[in-house]
């Protein structure tokens, strides 16, 4: 019988090391210690919370007709009841309704790269230049036919540039008058921007940018593609392309639940989400996505899906 001959020491500490890189860069550990808060949860905790497991897809990879570019980001407008998205290879403001029908389409001139879109009040709306790093203020109107940036009030911020790794996000508490900004990655960014839009244009604008990288550290995704804020419990949703995951961060930044974009997961899904670009929910909390190639998703909570 052939004797069995024990590793070397080193290739042990080889192996012993790439498992452990491998466990820090896929967030093992994290994903595996959320999924046991989410299991061992109370009532008052799921009460105070979306809570993304109790979600299930409703409607699934509905392709949106009639566009020439891929879409990116998403929001809900509650006046319309509709919801508005971006493109940026061909910069147009696009109007969708809450099943992924095209409803509208706005030229948007002057934006170099517009990634994110999100709603401030009746009319107006936040749209990002990823590259730039800049914030414009647009208003819409029932007869817009197209908007140009240089007509509408915009900020520019310029924090860590980094190509085409910048803003790919936004959400807006409307109580507390605070913008959430994402940076993509490389690092993985939250910031809170405060003054902008200005409202008041006969007081000077005071813009405060806030960051917080302990909260940010403790995201474990390995990028960020869109934002929404649920003013009913003041969470924070961050949707992770390719991590293909959604997370719930509470009031301190913390995550507190999650749904999982892969086929075969509690979510209900046939398929992954082969490119989550845009994330949104309604005053009825409804969560809305789009992913790439032009993909439309609904979940649903499970008593109202079912």
């Amino acid at each position: 019988m052939p004797r069995i001959r024990p590793l070397p020491i080193l290739l042990v500490l080889v192996l012993g090391a790439l498992a452990a890189a491998a466990l820090h860069h896929w967030h093992v550990l994290e994903r595996a210690q959320l999924g046991l808060r989410e299991w061992r949860s109370n009532g008052s905790l799921r009460d105070q919370a979306l809570w993304l497991p109790d979600y299930r897809v409703v409607i699934e990879a509905r392709r949106i007709e009639g566009l020439d570019d891929e879409l990116s980001a998403l929001t809900f407008d509650p006046g319309r009841r509709t919801l508005f998205s971006v493109t940026n290879r061909n910069p147009e403001l696009i109007e969708l309704s809450l099943s992924g029908e095209l409803l509208r389409r706005i030229p948007l001139h002057g934006f170099g790269d517009p990634e994110a879109v999100e709603y401030i009040a009746p009319g107006i709306f936040v749209i990002t230049d990823e590259r730039l790093q800049r914030l414009v203020k647009v208003r819409v109107e029932e007869d817009t036919r197209e908007l140009r940036a240089e007509d509408f009030q915009q900020l520019s911020l310029g924090i860590g540039l980094n190509g085409n790794k910048g803003f790919e996000g936004l959400a807006y508490d409307a109580q507390e008058k605070r913008l959430f900004v994402a940076k993509e990655r490389d690092p993985v960014r939250i910031f809170q921007v405060r003054g902008f839009p200005h409202e008041d244009s006969g007081r000077p604008l005071a813009v405060e940018v806030l960051n917080d990288p302990v909260r940010d550290r403790q995201l474990f995704v390995h990028d960020l593609s869109s934002l929404d804020f649920d003013s009913a419990s003041g969470h924070l949703l961050a949707l992770s392309d390719e991590s293909r995951l959604l997370l719930e961060l509470d009031r301190n930044g913390r995550p507190v639940s999650s749904l999982s974009l892969r086929a075969g997961s509690r979510s209900g899904l046939k398929r992954s989400v082969p490119q989550a670009e845009g994330v949104a929910t309604d005053d009825a909390g409804n969560i809305y996505l789009v992913s790439e190639p032009n993909l439309f998703y609904l979940f649903r909570k499970v008593a109202a899906a079912q």
